[in-house]
């Protein structure tokens, strides 16, 4: 998918939710206890190869430039005081022409609420923002904000038997991000402050994979793994 059309369907995303999504306190009340989670969700997570992690050494917001991993992958970090950070770098293939992968890359940090539904909800800070390269596009290369609120209905750790403490969650409409495991128990992350001259507008949308049409799309991006 060329990146233009990529930047269309989220201009249109934007369009179609307008309205605040997360409803606190509904559905049965979850306790997070040992049984629900084998440790605590402080700490840094990356799937896969653990190429993409959190932290200065994935990108910085002051000149809005990334450095590259090794592989893709997803990675969250989550604070005692409710602040998370998110890095992700996915490629999509082109079925018509090989040679014209696009490259997205992104970071966004901000607060989380587990809301007693057992849902986690993510508020940007407003300073996020993401990168979107094709070399076989006239505009090959763009640099674009990235502040939208996420939903994921439901989360748990577990204990892999292989890779220690796994984190899953689920997004809004239940589908599974890559199991994410545990780097370290002391999160990873740029500083909790606005980082970035000019704040941008948070966008308000049901989860990470939007809504309607665009819901395909995004889930191209981040949903799968390494």
């Amino acid at each position: 998918m060329k990146p233009t059309s990529l930047l269309l369907a989220l201009a249109s995303l934007s369009a179609i939710i307008a309205q605040e999504v997360v409803t606190v306190d509904q559905g049965e009340q979850i306790q997070f206890d040992a049984e629900h989670n084998a440790t605590s969700l402080i700490g840094t997570w990356s799937s896969g190869s653990q190429s993409v992690q959190t932290g200065p050494g994935f990108a910085n917001p002051r000149n809005r430039s990334f450095t590259y991993p090794r592989n893709t992958g997803v990675s969250y970090s989550f604070t005692d005081d409710g602040w998370y950070e998110i890095s992700r770098y996915r490629l999509q293939a082109n079925g018509q022409d090989p040679t014209c992968i696009t490259g997205l890359i992104f970071w966004v940090h901000g607060k989380y609420q587990m809301l007693s539904n057992g849902s986690l909800y993510m508020i940007p800070n407003g300073d996020g923002f993401q990168q979107i390269q094709n070399r076989c596009s006239a505009n090959s290369n763009q640099i674009l904000d990235y502040n939208e609120t996420e939903l994921y209905n439901s989360w748990r750790i577990y204990q892999d038997a292989t890779n220690g403490f796994r984190l899953q969650m689920q997004q809004f409409d239940n589908q599974s991000l890559a199991p994410q495991y545990q780097v370290s128990t002391t999160p990873n992350m740029l500083p909790k402050a606005q980082l970035t001259q000019t704040q941008t507008q948070v966008l308000n949308r049901r989860g990470l994979n939007g809504a309607a049409n665009a819901a395909t799309l995004l889930k191209r991006w981040w949903s799968g793994t390494d």
